[in-house]
């Protein structure tokens, strides 16, 4: 019998907040900062919004471009793709061992040395981290091949401005004078990443005042980790899930909703949020500083101007304000397999999901969809499908066992 929960990973990005803690100390200083050429002061630059996640060209050693995900919550930048160690003659540099419960000690690679270019910005001597091996499938689970992720180091030289509502972000020189959008709100740079306060309404009742890591990388709307030095309340109604895949395992734990969440006076209702358990992350992550992670579902109803140098950002509102939190609505995970990134297969099943009522299993793979080719789908066209209507019936063509099947999902609200 085929188990229920295939070891994998889920794209909910948070899980390199780990990965991080083991490589951070490996760098002396993050004294670098980007740079425009020949007195150039602005720089628009379009990104594609996939799953939530921003995605940029990133030029290396003069080679690329390379697709990155911009994320605010990483501290240097990481290559996740092993394939451009090669690429770039990294042989001379020094080796590390990064290991974790749950997955075998792998190796990484720490430097120093390399030349980045973003549009018209360069810096030199960037410090990056190398994984041997592409743990994470961020390739798979995007559906575009991604090579990294790159955070503190840009968002630290620029006044930056994401535009959500047009994907594309626009750049300026600190020293720039521009025009602020919307409302200030302060925000705190620890360990370079960003923090921000917010008030939340608890399942017990209770609005509470809590700490929260801003992170683009992150393709979840919330995610509440602890309380008072305590598991976070578990709101009444939830659902089992797996939340993501660390150096460290998997991290299991809830999904349910929140019904208030005040961020800067803009208020939101019903936000699907994601409840770590608490016994598992509290002994490998510090949780000291924060109550939770704010991700990129809820960051995306905004345009935010982001300034790390003086401590603050500016929200505008845009048109994705009023669009309502979902989640899933199948209960099952899609990836790309890692050696065509064409093949679609089925990996994680949530217990007692539409996915497991309909007879699918880890390991099918789809290939059409509504009798449409599976080629006429992007990842991220199926992402939104699968939470777009409950209700909603979709005839998957499952290939297994070298037959092919035809099984019907039902869409179902699970929270």
């Amino acid at each position: 019998m085929l188990a229920k929960y295939k070891s994998g990973v889920i794209i909910c990005l948070r899980k390199l907040t780990i990965c991080l803690v083991l490589v951070f100390l490996t760098f002396p200083g993050f004294g670098q900062e980007f740079r425009f050429k020949r007195n150039r002061q602005k720089q628009s630059i379009p990104f594609k919004c996939i799953k939530n996640l921003m995605v940029i060209p990133v030029y290396v050693n003069g080679k690329g471009p390379y697709d990155f995900v911009l994320d605010t919550g990483v501290g240097p930048m990481i290559i996740t793709d092993p394939s451009i160690i090669d690429s770039l003659n990294f042989s001379q540099l020094r080796k590390i061992k990064v290991s974790g419960l749950g997955i075998e000690s792998v190796d990484a690679y720490v430097s120093q040395s390399l030349d980045v270019k973003v549009g018209r910005a360069s810096i030199k001597y960037i410090p990056a981290a190398i994984l041997k091996e592409d743990l994470f499938n961020l390739s798979g689970h995007l559906g575009l091949k991604i090579y990294g992720l790159l955070g503190y180091s840009f968002f630290n030289s620029f006044i930056v401005d994401i535009r959500y509502s047009e994907n594309r972000l626009i750049i300026y020189d600190p020293d720039t004078k521009i025009k602020y959008r919307g409302k200030k709100i302060p925000i705190e740079i620890e360990s370079q990443k960003p923090y921000i306060s917010a008030t939340i309404d608890a399942s017990n009742g209770k609005t509470v005042e809590a700490r929260f890591l801003m992170d683009t990388g992150a393709s979840h709307a919330l995610s509440l980790e602890m309380l008072n030095g305590m598991e976070f309340p578990l709101p009444q109604k939830k659902i089992k899930a797996n939340l993501g895949m660390s150096l460290s395992g998997q991290i299991k734990g809830y999904v349910g909703r929140v019904t208030r969440f005040n961020i800067g006076g803009y208020v939101f209702k019903d936000v699907v949020a994601g409840f770590p358990d608490f016994t598992s992350i509290s002994n490998k992550i510090d949780l000291s500083k924060r109550n939770g992670n704010l991700g990129a579902d809820l960051l995306r109803k905004f345009n935010i101007q982001f300034n790390y140098q003086d401590g603050f950002i500016y929200v505008k509102p845009n048109g994705f304000r009023k669009t309502a939190f979902e989640h899933d609505m199948v209960g099952m995970v899609l990836y790309l397999d890692q050696k065509t990134y064409k093949r679609v297969l089925i990996g994680e099943i949530d217990e007692n999901s539409p996915a497991e009522k309909a007879g699918l299993f880890p390991d099918d793979e789809i290939i059409g969809i509504n009798f449409k080719s599976i080629d006429a789908y992007s990842l991220n066209d199926l992402s939104e499908m699968f939470k777009s209507k409950a209700e909603r019936n979709i005839i998957l063509e499952i290939f297994r066992d070298n037959q092919v099947y035809l099984k019907i999902v039902r869409l179902e609200k699970r929270i």
